[in-house]
């Protein structure tokens, strides 16, 4: 098994290679001086990144304005969360593994073409089931370019010969991390100006920008054998991945003792999806590789719970400001916003080092600190302490991520990164679902104070866990730490 060296190198301005494409995939033609990362890559790739966590996060604020407009229950409206996680937990993995098989580039631009039809579909949905069908779609199509910006960056990592590109990384956490936090505030403000419609339509400008720059700058694959590469689709394995999947989404949407059925359905659909995986020569998910790669199972679990606590605030938060708290979508939105300038400020000082146990002890402990926190707050709490609280929980949301997504990078077998990214994305939306399940749980009577407070408890269990396992992971000290000393080395040599 290839497995990449727990390290990392001093972050630049340049961005490392690209499409780390799979054995039998010829590299793509350079389009960059050799030791300069193709700067012409940076804006479809981190555009193309950022419609994923749009669409997830504007939702937060409009979940209440739809549920109106249809007259519909808030057990209905669930349905437009949890129909675009479901899409994406399958999608990532499988859009990742098209792009390790194909290259970025065709993915990138079916998957976002998918976008914009889908946005326009839900903007003018004449019913809650076209509008749910609509976010599935969306689910889908933005699956594609998250994987395939992994799979430049490595690509061109390779060709310029920079073996930790931190600062691209770093970049990439931005575009996708601090984007959910900023979604609900932009959420707000375009339903202020024309309603919940327009959470849907922003996907059509975001699309075609997408596909511009997409078909002018992402690098073509070179004589690619279709009919070989068709042939290394594992179908079979991905359905049964897709119905594990589904199977325990659809528990978690009501867990109760009645419906436990369901996981028994998903434990048979993993024992005969693992038995697969080992015996055919290209699986979807390469079991002898994760089973001897426990580092990358621990990033994946510790992303499930950094993203079961974030999205828990995510939607749980507004939705208290607005029913607990009687505040306007738009209002909630705007206290929101400081969420979203912690998240910026801690990724910008802390981005461009590699190293990334610090990282995940630090929001670790912040995160937990968040949580407690909102035990403190009210139906008549002022709204500075509400705007303090949303501040803080922007800290670990751009700490976690990064740090997890660059242990990823090191830690993944470079052959499989996009499907390896894709599955690391898969685990932000299990975190959701689980956030949802809990949210549902705690708000079975209303968004209430009470209701919150409960939730608190549940997510400082949650933080907690996150914060022994990132303790107990020795492992992480080695990702970046040489590289940062001679960064350090470098700096007081220049001195």
């Amino acid at each position: 098994m290839r497995r990449r060296t727990a390290t990392g190198a001093a972050a630049t301005a340049d961005v490392p290679d690209l499409t780390a494409p799979a054995p039998d995939a010829p590299a793509p033609e350079p389009a960059s001086p050799p030791g300069r990362f193709d700067r012409t890559l940076i804006a479809p790739m981190l555009l193309g990144s950022i419609l994923n966590p749009v669409n997830s996060s504007m939702l937060a604020v409009a979940l209440i304005p739809i549920g109106d407009y249809f007259d519909v229950s808030p057990a209905q409206t669930a349905w437009l969360i949890t129909g675009l996680y479901l899409a994406t937990a399958v999608g990532q993995p499988v859009m990742g593994r098209l792009v390790d098989l194909f290259g970025p580039k065709p993915l990138y631009l079916v998957g976002t073409s998918i976008v914009g039809v889908a946005g326009l579909m839900g903007a003018f949905a004449p019913a809650l089931g076209v509008l749910i069908a609509s976010r599935v779609l969306l689910g889908i199509g933005t699956s594609a370019a998250y994987p395939a910006a992994m799979s430049l960056i490595r690509s061109e990592s390779e060709r310029t010969g920079q073996k930790s590109p931190a600062g691209v990384l770093s970049m990439l956490t931005i575009a996708n991390q601090v984007i959910v936090v900023i979604g609900p505030t932009t959420g707000g403000l375009l339903i202020g100006l024309g309603g919940w419609h327009l959470i849907f339509t922003v996907n059509a400008p975001l699309s075609l920008a997408c596909l511009v720059l997409g078909a002018l700058y992402l690098p073509a694959r070179t004589r690619r054998s279709t009919a070989r590469g068709l042939s290394s689709i594992d179908i079979p394995g991905m359905l049964l991945f897709a119905g594990a999947l589904v199977a325990l989404m659809l528990f978690l949407m009501q867990p109760r003792l009645a419906r436990t059925w369901l996981l028994a359905v998903m434990a048979a659909i993993v024992v005969v999806f693992v038995l697969r995986e080992l015996r055919v020569p290209t699986p979807f998910v390469d079991v002898r590789v994760l089973r001897g790669n426990g580092p990358l199972l621990a990033t994946y679990g510790r992303q499930l719970l950094a993203y079961t606590t974030s999205y828990a605030f995510i939607y749980g938060y507004p939705q208290w400001l607005e029913e607990g708290r009687s505040l306007s979508p738009s209002a909630a939105g705007m206290v929101l916003l400081p969420m979203s300038a912690g998240a910026i400020v801690i990724t910008a000082i802390t981005g461009r080092r590699a190293a990334v146990r610090r990282k995940l002890l630090a929001g670790s402990l912040i995160q937990l600190s968040a949580c407690a926190a909102l035990l403190l707050v009210g139906s008549a709490s002022p709204i500075w302490t509400l705007v303090l609280v949303g501040m803080v929980v922007g800290l670990p949301q751009g700490l976690n991520g990064l740090a997890n997504q660059n242990a990823l990078y090191h830690q993944a077998a470079p052959e499989r990164l996009a499907s390896s990214a894709g599955l690391l994305r898969t685990c932000n939306y299990l975190g959701a679902l689980v956030a949802a399940a809990a949210q549902a749980a705690f708000y079975d009577g209303g968004a209430t104070s009470t209701g919150l407070h409960h939730l608190s408890w549940f997510l400082m269990g949650v933080a907690g866990v996150l914060l022994v396992m990132a303790l107990a992971d020795r492992s992480l000290s080695r990702i970046g730490a040489a590289e940062d000393a001679e960064r350090r080395a470098a700096r007081r040599a220049r001195r």
